[in-house]
């Protein structure tokens, strides 16, 4: 047990300088000042090479081995058995490569930004490139013998296969481009009813209403606005940001929604278990899953805007005669002409997915080059949604993810597939989720996700967690129902 007890407090110090570099970024993305990135990456830079140094070292090597000699509990063996892992992964990768790419990494947010504003891919494409050769080069070190999109996927996804994603894909190909299609054909009109501007404070308070509604804990998080909404943060400490869109109101209070759903994972996690594996998330597809789930089956049901109708009128009174069916409508309208994909419904949303996909793993196995993607890109948001970007900012340009690291897109979609699955599991057991969310109980909500997924942490790989958490494998099977019942009922197919 002494060297169990020494490989946490050592993981701990790893763990901690991981999430002082994480606020680093908060910072970089929402508070910094414009002309911080050049120290910024050197500052991000030494924190992930001292991190990676301490975890890929010796010592870290012998602790491993007398911890797994010793009698431990299963939650124990857990814990090693993801230090071992990560361990395992980054003791090839030479600290020089770790220093390189996270510079690079931070120099490529504000590159990104800047071509966005400008929708100019080309200013972009050179360190999109040093991006995916400095990712190959480290997946080359990790494991040569997979792909190196494969060795990227597990960064996000450990322990679910690529191939089991790829299946779940290939079912909503199979199904949802008719659903659209049919949607598309219907006679029945789906309420749109904004028009003109509005204005960006009235739309903050609006999402800090749904935040207090939906029971965000202020003392430990914060909402702030970023070029790309995102949440960062521990089961301590879990900001959220949000965008405005001038013209489009529930924008911002969908993505608002969304982040909230990923602030509940982080602060559901054990406290006393912080900085160790049984206090960090599961895995990219699981987080994704909690923000799916606030965002999908509470922000856009017809239970929530019966409650939350009321703040919304008083925060726009130009809508005091909106019905809770205009809302629900408006906030669930199919729209395949739109181009953006964190402005996208439930159902083409996954094109968006898939498209990106696509493009992000030819680029990434050298089947496709940099200044080809915006072509590519356009040619197949045709294909999927009928319709083409008319810039690069909303097209190819329009998600931060590039400017980080590849092969992560699929767990959106995993994210929205387990989402489903997890509101019929918790509908057995605390009943009808709507007469919860009508009457603004969400404890029973967020007292099961935490006990079902949140709590258990790391303990679980990522199929265990999904059988604990609902006693099946991930399936589509539930996500496919939802949107079937949903659309065909709101477009009366």
């Amino acid at each position: 047990m002494a060297a169990y007890d020494d490989l946490l407090d050592r993981y701990r110090r790893i763990s901690n300088i991981g999430n002082a570099a994480g606020l680093l970024n908060w910072d970089q993305q929402v508070m910094m000042p414009d002309g911080g990135t050049p120290a910024r990456s050197q500052q991000l830079a030494a924190l992930s090479t001292t991190r990676h140094e301490l975890l890929v070292s010796d010592e870290t090597a012998d602790l491993l081995d007398a911890a797994e000699a010793a009698g431990l509990e299963p939650a124990e063996q857990a814990v090693v058995r993801e230090i071992r892992r990560e361990y395992e992964r980054e003791t090839d990768v030479p600290s020089d490569l770790v220093d390189e790419l996270t510079r690079t990494q931070s120099d490529a947010q504000e590159t990104w930004q800047d071509a966005k504003a400008e929708s100019d891919f080309e200013s972009f494409a050179p360190t999109l490139r040093d991006l995916r050769d400095l990712h190959r080069d480290r997946a080359g070190y990790i494991d040569d013998a997979k792909s190196p999109y494969a060795v990227l996927f597990e960064d996000g996804e450990p322990y679910l296969p690529l191939s089991r994603v790829e299946q779940v894909f290939e079912e909503l190909k199979a199904e949802l481009p008719d659903l659209i299609e049919a949607i598309r054909e219907s006679e029945s009109e789906v309420a749109w009813p904004f028009e003109g501007s509005y204005d960006e404070d009235a739309q903050l308070a609006l999402c800090r209403d749904a935040l207090d509604f939906l029971g965000y804990d202020w003392d430990r998080g914060r909402l702030d606005t970023a070029p790309h909404p995102f949440m960062s943060g521990n089961q301590f400490d879990a900001r959220i940001t949000t965008r405005f869109k001038e013209g489009e109101p529930l924008d911002a209070l969908t993505a608002a929604v969304h982040e909230f759903g990923h602030a509940t994972y982080q602060l559901g996690l054990r406290d006393d278990a912080y900085a160790t594996p049984l206090g960090e998330p599961r895995s990219s597809g699981v987080h994704e899953s909690q923000s799916r789930f606030w965002e999908n089956h509470v922000g856009r049901t017809r239970a929530f805007w019966e409650a939350f109708l009321p703040k919304f009128t008083d925060r726009f009174p130009q809508h005091a005669d909106a019905t809770v069916e205009d809302l629900y409508q408006a906030v669930n309208k199919v729209r395949p002409d739109n181009r953006i994909r964190v402005e996208a419904d439930e159902i083409t949303y996954h094109l968006h997915i898939i498209l990106r996909c696509e493009i992000d793993r030819a680029f990434v196995e050298g089947d496709l080059a940099a200044d080809e993607i915006p072509a590519t890109w356009n040619e197949k948001m045709d294909q999927y949604l009928g319709v083409r970007p008319r810039n690069d900012a909303e097209g190819c340009l329009q998600d931060i993810h590039w400017s980080y690291g590849f092969a992560g897109f699929q767990n959106y979609t995993v994210g929205s597939v387990l989402a489903a699955q997890l509101e019929a599991a918790m509908e057995e057991d605390i009943g009808d989720l709507d007469a919860h969310i009508r009457r603004g109980e969400f404890e029973p909500m967020h007292e099961w996700l935490t006990e079902n997924v949140h709590e258990h942490g790391c303990r679980y790989t990522t199929d265990e967690l999904i059988e604990e958490a609902t006693g099946e494998p991930l399936t589509a099977e539930y996500y496919l129902d939802h949107v079937r019942e949903k659309f065909g009922e709101l477009y009366d197919l």
